[in-house]
């Protein structure tokens, strides 16, 4: 067994689309898919993050979605405007996408199948949460288990963000490259709600990277758009059967505590850890909480499968 072992970024076609991924820890270990969420590419499971949850006996495969990073891009979508989130909000007048979250789920399922995996553990981050819940409705069969974190089920009474992380997410894209890293530091301070000196240390070179890989400003628009489009998931959750863990922080500015709050209400035998001063976004002090809790719930779920 080889823990450490990694595989280089590749790209494979799946559901009709480029699908970059990348693999870390033995082959042979339990397969665990990383969904990261809205706007953010692979690279936001941070290297050392997969690195640490291979060591636990996974093989870890994290990848970009759709219209992102070094995945496939597609087109359509004008930029949401604050008139459709308020038809949305007030008058359930449905906003139009060119693709749903179940189109993700796809996307998800379709690198499984490419890469012979049958089943296995899934770990989502915010929207990459709502992706997993939407396998986990849909593709029962594919999941080993769930773990949907900062993420929500939505239902419209949860609270929406806070006035700042709204802001935020409505902003016009950065038009440089040095906006673009002063954007991604002030970005990250208010997800990350409070200090985190090891992870601020290391937002300059986090961005560089995310700007090297390239920016696609109008496929965040289209994944906004997706979830949106994709409405409320609360109902159907009832249906889940996979063993599930929800992890959420206690001041989340962007998908409230409520959401989590309501995602494990909503899946039978859910269990629910709120993680105190997390906000949105993962960082390093709080790995070792995190991690800890993956490792147990996926590694409880393959021994009771067994």
């Amino acid at each position: 067994m080889n823990p450490q072992a990694h595989q280089p970024p590749q790209i494979i076609s799946a559901n009709g689309i480029d699908i970059c991924y990348e693999v870390f820890g033995d082959p042979s270990a339990e397969p665990m898919l990383l969904i990261m969420g809205l706007g953010a590419q692979m690279i936001h499971w941070d290297d050392e993050f997969c690195r640490q949850l291979a060591a636990r006996g996974f093989r870890v495969i994290r990848f970009d979605n759709r219209d992102i990073g070094k995945s496939g891009k597609l087109s359509g979508g004008k930029r949401l405007t604050p008139v459709e989130l308020l038809k949305l909000r007030f008058l359930k007048i449905p906003v139009a996408a060119p693709y749903k979250l179940i189109d993700m789920a796809r996307d998800t399922t379709g690198l499984m199948d490419v890469l012979g995996i049958r089943s296995a553990h899934l770990v989502g981050a915010s929207m990459g949460g709502m992706i997993a819940q939407e396998i986990a409705i849909s593709f029962p069969q594919r999941v080993r288990s769930l773990t949907s974190i900062m993420s929500t089920t939505g239902n419209p009474k949860v609270p929406p963000p806070t006035r700042e992380a709204s802001a935020m997410l409505m902003a016009p894209p950065p038009a440089t490259r040095e906006e673009y890293f002063e954007r991604f530091a002030q970005t990250w301070k208010i997800l990350r709600v409070g200090s985190f000196p090891e992870d601020e240390a290391l937002d300059r070179s986090r961005a560089e990277r995310t700007f090297e890989r390239g920016l696609n400003p109008a496929g965040v628009g289209r994944q906004l758009r997706a979830i949106l489009a994709s409405g409320s998931r609360k109902e159907r959750l009832h249906a889940v059967k996979a063993p599930t863990l929800v992890i959420h922080g206690t001041v989340d500015p962007l998908v409230r505590p409520e959401g989590g709050k309501d995602t494990a209400a909503s899946i039978p035998g859910a269990k629910l850890l709120m993680v105190e001063g997390m906000g949105h976004a993962l960082p390093i002090p709080l790995w070792p909480q995190i991690i800890d809790a993956i490792d147990k719930h996926a590694h409880g779920a393959a021994a009771k499968a067994a």
